[in-house]
């Protein structure tokens, strides 16, 4: 697989000024040595290969081939689900190949920071409901058409069996109390089967949310990991991002049942356990172990839902 050299703020002010000359990007910012260019911080997908141009855009480099391919299907799935979703989606005002065959795409900001910075409030919570439902009316066959790959469902399960192996390693580091997983019990996990697939995001976490100061969602950042499958894996995502409450009561809104709610919360406690635990060991993904714990927190949130429902018959 190609690897990129590592890009510098000169290799990116000079792709933006070649663009900028040919008229294919106006990057806001722009001083006499050309546009304020500064790389993405403190968010799992910042490094070298994010850049904010100025003030209006934002730079994505591709570093290896499986990148290329993931951009490029992200571009044409941008399009397809912006007129569905209810919340901004970014729009690439230039893209093309910045070395060797590698692809970048100029995009445009879009106002707001990051979940974990201000809280979702009601309306936000409306927002996040029409996300959900929009993503269930995009069409699939056009989504795969594009190179949306379809997923099957996780079993519940198997990660409730590795959720408890991880809890009992945070035990003896004081990280977490494994007899909280007690309330999944086997049957119950049985039970919260996936419902019918639809287009799912499939990385709603909070770096991905843009919300204003007035709780209000703005807009859904890097559609790349999208996929058909289980839209509880969104759910999860949310749970993780703004809180299990205000998950689910934005897939109650977007018509989701007591099951795909439950299972969503679940699939969010059990994945942030293991995750805590893999990051302890050195082992966990590249977010940092405090963005992990209040990732954990927020999914272990308590809701009334889950106090109030026995999982017999039908939702």
């Amino acid at each position: 697989m190609t690897q990129a050299p590592t890009p510098t703020a000169d290799t990116v002010r000079r792709l933006v000024r070649s663009l900028m000359k040919n008229g294919e990007g106006r990057a806001g910012g722009a001083g006499g040595d050309g546009p304020d260019v500064r790389p993405v911080t403190g968010t799992e997908e910042g490094g070298p290969w994010v850049w904010w141009v100025g003030t209006r855009h934002v730079l994505r480099l591709a570093p290896d081939r499986h990148a290329v391919v993931r951009q490029r299907r992200e571009l044409r799935l941008r399009d397809l689900v912006r007129p569905h979703v209810g919340v901004a989606v970014a729009v690439s005002v230039a893209h093309g190949e910045w070395s060797g065959g590698l692809t970048y795409t100029l995009d445009t900001r879009i106002p707001g920071t990051t979940a974990p910075v201000h809280d979702v409030s009601a309306v936000g919570e409306d927002d996040l409901a029409g996300l959900l439902t929009g993503l269930r009316e995009v069409p699939q066959r056009q989504a795969e058409a594009l190179g949306v790959p379809r997923l099957p469902p996780r079993s519940l399960e198997a990660l409730r069996t590795a959720a408890g192996r991880a809890a009992k390693q945070l035990a003896g580091a004081d990280e977490f109390d494994p007899a909280r997983l007690g309330q999944l019990t086997a049957p119950n996990a049985a039970q919260l089967t996936a419902p019918a697939a639809v287009l799912v995001h499939h990385a709603l976490i909070g770096e991905h949310l843009l919300v204003g100061a007035d709780g209000r969602v703005r807009g859904v950042l890097d559609w790349s990991d999208a996929a058909v499958g289980d839209p509880a894996e969104d759910i999860a995502g949310l749970a993780t991002a703004v809180g299990a409450p205000a998950a689910v009561r934005a897939a109650t809104l977007a018509g989701y049942g007591v099951r795909p709610c439950l299972r969503g919360l679940w699939l969010a406690r059990c994945d942030m356990v293991v995750a805590l635990a893999a990051a302890t060991r050195g082992r966990g993904p590249a977010a940092p172990l405090p963005a992990l714990r209040e990732r954990l927190r927020r999914a272990w949130e308590p809701i009334l839902l889950e106090r109030v429902t026995e999982l017999r018959g039908e939702d």
